[in-house]
C-alpha cells in the first residue's frame, strides 16, 4: 500500500471512530481576526512589590466575534488566568489538544502554555483576562 493511502485510512478511520485529530502548532494563525481588548485596567506593580519593577498587573475584558481568533501566542514570561463570562471558546495547546471553555469557566496560562483561541459559535466570546504583563519599550 503507498503512504498516501495509508495516511488516507487512517484518518478516515479516526474520522469514523470518532478520534479527535491534532492539528499541529504550525497549523494555528499567528494573527487576530475579529478579536477586540476593551476597558483595561492596569498597576504598576514596580512600586507596590519589590523586584517587580517594568512588569504590570493587567485586567482586560476582551472579545472574540463568531469565527475569530486570538493566534498563537506564548506566555512565557507573562502568567494569566481567564474567567469566561459568554461563549465558547476552544482553546488549543501547542502540541494540538483542545479544550472548550463557556460562560463560568476558568483557566489558567503558566510560562509552559502556548496556545491560540478560537470561537467557531454563533455568538460572541466575552472573557476577563488577567496578567503580569511587561510592556515594550
Amino acid at each position: 500500500m503507498k503512504s498516501g493511502n495509508i495516511v488516507f485510512a487512517l484518518l478516515s478511520l479516526a474520522i469514523v471512530l470518532g478520534c479527535p485529530i491534532v492539528a499541529s502548532s504550525e497549523d494555528a494563525p499567528k494573527d487576530n481576526k475579529g478579536f477586540t481588548a476593551s476597558k483595561t485596567t492596569v498597576v504598576d506593580l514596580g512600586p507596590e512589590i519589590e523586584g517587580m519593577t517594568g512588569r504590570q498587573l493587567r485586567l482586560r475584558l476582551l472579545t472574540i466575534e463568531p469565527g475569530g481568533h486570538i493566534g498563537l501566542h506564548s506566555h512565557k514570561d507573562r502568567p494569566a488566568v481567564v474567567y469566561f463570562l459568554e461563549g465558547h471558546d476552544t482553546v488549543t495547546l501547542a502540541d494540538g489538544t483542545s479544550r472548550t471553555f463557556g460562560p463560568g469557566d476558568t483557566s489558567s496560562a503558566t510560562k509552559d502554555t502556548t496556545h491560540w483561541h478560537h470561537n467557531d459559535g454563533k455568538e460572541p466570546v466575552i472573557l476577563i483576562a488577567v496578567d503580569i504583563f511587561k510592556p515594550a519599550k
